[in-house]
């Protein structure tokens, strides 16, 4: 009988240390990895910095080489999309009509870019999420003097807004909320961010894209528009200590280029089983189980976290590589019990199942200001933020939620002094102890880098 694989799909970060701790877990049956796009596993982060700067070559974010990979035995798919899962038979459907019977399956697919109605089609409108979307971009900027309206004023909106700035363009950024990022890091961090952009030209504008303006993208007329300017509803207005823009009350951006940061969508439309809940990505329990031998990690899993009490979906970097390897070793763990399975081919090797509990961490380079924060800081109840030097935009901000605190973030600080700080929310204590944690820390030494 031949044996079924453990495939993994989605080809970047989570799904390589899906199959790279599957293999170092001790499975030796036959193991697939299907990726959308054609390219070998690569980083996501630097796409939004070192790539569309022009300081990377694509290469750099490669995550492993082809020779790297050889070692695993892995029937790679590049280029190939999942369109189904039967959950009751762990059968994958592929997009050239293939079916995949496995012995277990882990998704790993990401999110994808959210659009704007009306954008699809219009030349110079762009979303930034793939390599091949990175590079389009990057050739587009690598002339200056551009007019680029960047709509979503989020980690991704700010970032490239930076690099843009850097690059010598006029950058427009607007967002429905008044202070960039305020929803992931709060107002008053926000505040500092906005402060960063402003004092580096950026043009801060509030208000919701109400539709797009074109030109002809070609003399004769024929084909789709060139985008000549984004247009505001209700005239929009410049967030606080901005200028308006001009035009019809400030509702008319011009723009040679546009770039929708809106955030993104769970990469979860294939998968229409029922017994799968997709609600906000795939969710899952503590051990990142779907369903019986079905697992996921990385940006699509919403999974119960232990110290939380709560299903929480996170898009970061480093919960992509921590979540991947979880999930493995409990698929692992779980197959070891299935003896059909194991008939297949090599015994499974027996792996303690461990609920997933990690302390996440996220970053954003934005100019040379560096932003790092552990635990949540999204969707506290209560935000208390020390600015150490507004000039240099050095802060430390202490984020609680139902009387606890689940998060810290500090700006412009090196990174082992937010390593000091990562104790106080990896399990979360009562809101005034971490407050005496974080004043101790921060009376212990100097906050220069």
């Amino acid at each position: 009988m031949t044996a079924r694989p453990i495939a993994v799909v989605g080809a970047s970060a989570a799904g390589l240390a899906a199959a790279e701790a599957l293999r170092r877990f001790g499975w030796r049956g036959p193991l697939t990895l299907i990726g959308d796009e054609p390219h070998l596993p690569y980083d996501r982060p630097p796409l939004s910095k070192q790539l569309l700067h022009g300081a990377w070559e694509p290469e750099k974010l490669l995550l492993r080489t082809k020779d790297q990979l050889d070692p695993l035995d892995l029937d790679l798919r590049l280029g190939t999309r999942a369109t189904g899962l039967d959950v009751a038979t762990r059968t994958l459907t592929l997009d050239g009509g293939e079916k995949l019977a496995c012995a277990g399956v882990i998704i790993a697919t990401g999110v994808a870019a959210r659009s704007l109605p009306g954008a699809e089609g219009i030349a110079g409108v762009h979303t930034l999420r793939t390599l091949d979307d990175a590079l389009t971009l990057r050739g587009l900027l690598a002339g200056g003097g551009r007019r680029l309206v960047i709509v979503g004023n989020g980690v991704l909106g700010c970032e490239a807004a930076a690099v843009a700035r850097e690059l010598g363009h006029e950058v427009t950024l607007v967002g429905i909320e008044e202070i960039p990022m305020a929803a992931a890091v709060g107002a008053e961090v926000g505040a500092l961010l906005a402060e960063e952009h402003r004092a580096r030209g950026v043009q801060l504008r509030t208000g919701a894209v109400d539709g797009f303006e074109t030109a002809p993208a070609d003399p004769s007329g024929t084909g789709g528009g060139q985008v000549t300017a984004v247009r505001l509803a209700n005239g929009g207005t410049p967030a606080s200590g901005g200028v308006a823009a001009g035009g019809e009350g400030g509702s008319r951006l011009p723009a040679d280029l546009v770039l929708l940061a809106i955030g993104s969508r769970p990469a979860v439309e294939w998968l229409a089983d029922p017994a799968l809940d997709t609600t906000d990505g795939l969710r899952c329990d503590a051990y990142c189980a779907a369903a019986p031998g079905i697992y996921a990690a990385g940006d699509v899993a919403r999974w119960d976290h232990p110290h939380h009490g709560r299903p929480l979906r996170f898009e970061h970097r480093m919960n992509a590589t921590e979540q991947g390897m979880a999930a493995a070793r409990n698929l692992l763990a779980e197959l070891a019990t299935e003896a059909p399975v194991a008939a297949d081919g090599d015994a499974t090797p027996a792996q303690e199942r461990r609920p997933f509990a990690p302390v996440p961490y996220f970053w954003s380079d934005q100019y040379d200001l560096k932003i790092q924060a552990y635990g949540l800081t999204a969707g506290a109840d209560r935000i208390e933020t020390t600015v150490l030097d507004r000039a240099q935009r050095r802060a430390v901000a202490l984020y609680g939620r139902d009387g606890r605190a689940v998060g810290v973030l500090a700006a412009g600080l090196p990174p082992r002094r937010l390593r000091a700080l990562r104790a106080v929310v990896a399990t979360p204590l009562a809101w005034d102890e971490a407050r005496e944690q974080i004043r101790a820390a921060l009376a212990s030494g100097p906050d220069t880098p």
